[in-house]
């Protein structure tokens, strides 16, 4: 199990940087940077060439206890196909890794990369940009059947025909309920008189809005400007009264642990690894609703073992090796199937994962969950100024 949060590296830029840059240069129209869907596949090397480069973020895979740098179903992928996997833990940040692959892509190179793992709402860039490929699902028989039902339709990748999840995850609220003395049941009740000073938001507009809009009662999977800057007048209004003590990267983790901040926008990974040593540490998905996100798989244009790839993502939807993986990671696990999985092993602290709803939502939990539409690249040069403004970027 890992001993440090993989989303903890997560750093959202609010569409600065790169990004920024690639939005104003964009525009309105066609960008120029746009791939047409019949330049962005290569020659496939899969048959002859039984390998692939894999990219990924640290602490994002099972590991071997007492050998470090084996991962147990990676190595099991190796032997079962005979493919070799150059797995590279490089991503850190998604601005940073859109500044080291995006001039191959605008310029129509090979990345040297055959799969990518990177947030959704990066992710909706590169399948507006055509930077990506459709991937073969007729080839893809376990993701189709076990790729859970709440994650099949985000609004950048309908029918997720371009992008499968890695891992899932959840963004509420967590917080101290025995410092605090009353229960978090609404977003609202983080704006209690109790809580002034005590209470921390993330920094990272894509990490940080959804929830807060879906606590003014929207539906963030169609969510409008007025509702973006209506959210935005309040949150202007708690920081003018001192109400928030800060915005926060994941050191909200170690504010929460220490009692400085009783409670947190939060992802429910970090809430897990939180819970271990502080039973006193709660999460919640408010009434509301909570924002459902993944990290997800991408097959970057140009890349030379397209079909290898896509074995290698198939093979992690097998529901033995999704539990294998969750059991590691503790996210919320995007094959439903893999809970009956850890649910009859002989381990009782793996079999005790199967019922945290924390890696597997309960129905009632599940019902408040929802994947938000991403922001556009016409909205975000207006929406991050607005942002920034406000929690001092």
């Amino acid at each position: 199990m890992a001993d440090l949060s993989r989303r903890a590296l997560l750093r959202g830029m609010g569409g600065t940087g790169v990004t920024g840059a690639l939005a104003a240069m964009t525009g309105c129209g066609v960008p120029p940077a746009y791939v047409k869907e019949a330049d962005r596949r290569g020659a496939d090397r899969s048959a002859r060439d039984r390998k692939l480069v894999f990219a990924n973020w640290p602490l994002y895979i099972d590991v071997d206890d007492r050998h470090k740098q084996r991962r147990p179903t990676l190595d099991a992928f190796e032997r079962h196909t005979g493919i070799s996997v150059t797995y590279t833990e490089e991503i850190n940040d998604n601005d940073e890794f859109f500044g080291k692959i995006s001039p191959a892509l605008m310029n129509h190179q090979s990345t040297g990369r055959d799969l990518i793992v990177i947030s959704d709402w990066m992710c909706a860039r590169f399948v507006r940009l055509g930077w990506v490929q459709k991937m073969d699902r007729a080839a893809q028989p376990q993701v189709a059947a076990h790729l859970d039902p709440l994650l099949r339709a985000p609004h950048f990748d309908p029918g997720r025909t371009h992008s499968v999840p890695w891992q899932s995850g959840i963004t509420g609220i967590a917080y101290n309920r025995k410092k605090l003395g009353r229960e978090i049941k609404h977003t609202a009740d983080l704006w209690k008189d109790d809580l002034r000073g005590r209470v921390t938001l993330l920094s990272g507009l894509d990490e940080s809005f959804a929830l807060l809009m879906q606590g003014d009662g929207v539906d963030i999977t169609r969510w409008k400007a007025d509702d973006f800057y209506r959210m935005t007048d309040r949150l202007r209004r708690l920081v003018s009264k001192g109400h928030i003590r800060r915005f926060t990267g994941n050191d909200y983790i170690k504010d929460l642990d220490s009692g400085d901040v009783l409670a947190a926008q939060a992802y429910s990974g970090d809430v897990i690894q939180l819970q271990a040593d502080n039973p006193d540490i709660e999460f919640v998905v408010p009434q509301e609703g909570a924002e459902l996100w993944a990290e997800s798989l991408l097959i970057p244009n140009l890349a030379e073992h397209k079909r290898n790839a896509e074995r290698l993502i198939d093979y992690y939807y097998r529901p033995e090796v999704a539990a294998e993986l969750a059991a590691w990671v503790n996210y919320v696990c995007p094959v439903p199937a893999a809970r009956e999985v850890l649910a009859s092993s002989k381990d009782k602290e793996r079999a005790a994962l199967a019922e945290d709803p924390l890696i597997f939502p309960d129905d009632a939990m599940r019902r408040r969950l929802a994947i938000a539409r991403d922001i556009t690249s016409k909205e975000r040069p207006a929406f991050a100024k607005e942002w920034n403004g406000i929690v001092g970027l």
